[in-house]
């Protein structure tokens, strides 16, 4: 695998943004400011594939290259070291996700599982691959010409309802947790579930002010817009949201609404816009909807006759394509970020390995020069565009750490064992 290009200070920014090359195409702005700084993605779920297609058995694991993983109906995956490497990824958040439905007990113990398969998987491939666990860590494997490799938890079902477990993790290496995924949590509420707590209770405050004191990110791709605002309120440290879309561009419950970006400056927190095609493309989402109620009223048409609901089901589909979405969605989201919360609050969370694919023309992660080159096309210089690729979670995280520093002197939030959490407030 050819290495990374090395990451460029500050110092160099002035060259870089010369009145000569200010003239350059768009793929040439979006070519320097990837090699200037490259992407730094929020979520990539290649760790729960492992698990699901490999029991995280992956000694023999290739993942120089994927795309012989195809099996049934099954695609091939979206990442590899060669592809990383076309898509100028220079950080990755690497998602140590797990299933909200069962046990907490067992989301704890499966979250250990996905977090050391991730670490074998990155000790696998030092020449291309470096654990990182600070933004200082992240310069360095970007100078030795590997990717920095995070780790992100992806839904407080992960810590059991304890800030004990919290703090365990951090010392494993999470570096952000998203505080809820598709489930309504003890002390949290989900975007897509029925609310409990009107946001946050007061333990789900407390984890906020918990993970900013030991220098964890708040991550709010999955919550409800009233626990958005809630972890903003208790929130001493930028937030992230690691894989969503603006909700006024595509009404999925999973983006973020207007409301909230407008906070993002006060906060310095970062909008890490993601790929997932339902969730930029609103004539793809209602189509997915109207897919839904189709089956729905086919099954209530023909009970106990699978093979005739399929059957119209096809005819359906046939009748009504599904519409596709492409790079230009994805901008139009980053577009509407910048307008309404600043160039300062925008990232890249493409989610790859976590969905079906990408957009028409970035279906896997070597995409993501394409979609630098039509940011370009709009008018982003390259300045911008290394704030988008690189420099705004950088500075978040930069800002995360700092402010943990300055509380080494405080005690950690403390919770008699065994406390319902359901009734902290």
């Amino acid at each position: 695998m050819p290495a990374i290009r090395p990451y460029i200070g500050v110092a160099a920014l002035a060259l870089l943004s010369s009145p000569a090359l200010s003239q350059q195409s768009p793929e040439a702005t979006a070519e320097a400011a990837l090699e200037a700084a490259p992407v730094w993605d929020g979520h990539n779920d290649v760790p729960i594939q492992l698990r699901a297609r490999f029991g995280n058995v992956i000694n023999d694991f290739d993942f120089a290259d994927t795309l012989d993983t195809a099996e049934g109906e099954r695609n091939a995956m979206h990442s590899d070291l060669a592809r990383l490497d076309r898509g100028q990824v220079g950080a990755q958040f690497w998602s140590v996700y797990v299933s909200p439905a069962g046990e907490e007990p067992l989301a704890v113990q499966q979250t250990i599982e996905q977090i050391d398969v991730t670490k074998r998987l990155i000790a696998r491939y030092p020449s291309d691959l470096q654990l990182a666990l600070t933004a200082d860590d992240v310069e360095e494997a970007i100078a030795n010409g590997r990717i920095a490799s995070l780790l992100g938890m992806e839904g407080g079902h992960s810590i059991g309802n304890s800030l004990a477990v919290l703090r365990q993790m951090y010392d494993l290496g999470a570096r952000y947790m998203t505080l809820t995924h598709g489930r309504t949590l003890d002390w949290a509420d989900s975007a897509t579930d029925a609310p409990k707590h009107d946001g946050l209770n007061a333990f789900g405050m407390d984890v906020v002010r918990e993970m900013n004191r030991i220098g964890m990110l708040v991550d709010l791709s999955h919550v409800s817009e009233a626990a958005m605002h809630d972890a903003l309120d208790a929130a001493r440290a930028p937030v992230i949201f690691s894989h969503s879309g603006a909700r006024s561009v595509t009404g999925h419950l999973r983006n973020v609404p207007d409301g909230v970006l407008e906070r993002l400056p006060e906060n310095g927190g970062v909008v890490m816009v993601v790929a997932l095609p339902w969730f930029i493309n609103e004539d793809l989402r209602s189509h997915s909807a109207n897919r839904t109620a189709e089956r729905a009223r086919l099954e209530a048409l023909y009970p106990g006759l699978p093979d005739e609901v399929e059957a119209q089901l096809a005819k359906w589909d046939a009748e009504n394509r599904e519409p596709v979405s492409t790079i230009s969605d994805m901008a139009d989201h980053i577009d509407h970020v910048r307008d309404v919360a600043g160039i300062d609050h925008i990232g890249i969370g493409g989610d790859y390995d976590g969905m079906p694919h990408g957009p028409s023309g970035m279906e896997d992660v070597s995409g993501y020069p394409a979609l630098f080159t039509e940011l370009a096309r709009r008018g982003y210089s390259q300045e911008d565009l290394e704030k988008v690729s690189m420099r705004n979670v950088m500075r978040a995280m930069r800002e995360a750490e700092a402010y943990a520093q300055s509380q080494r002197g405080a005690m950690p939030i403390e919770y008699p064992a065994g406390e319902p959490r359901s009734e902290a407030g």
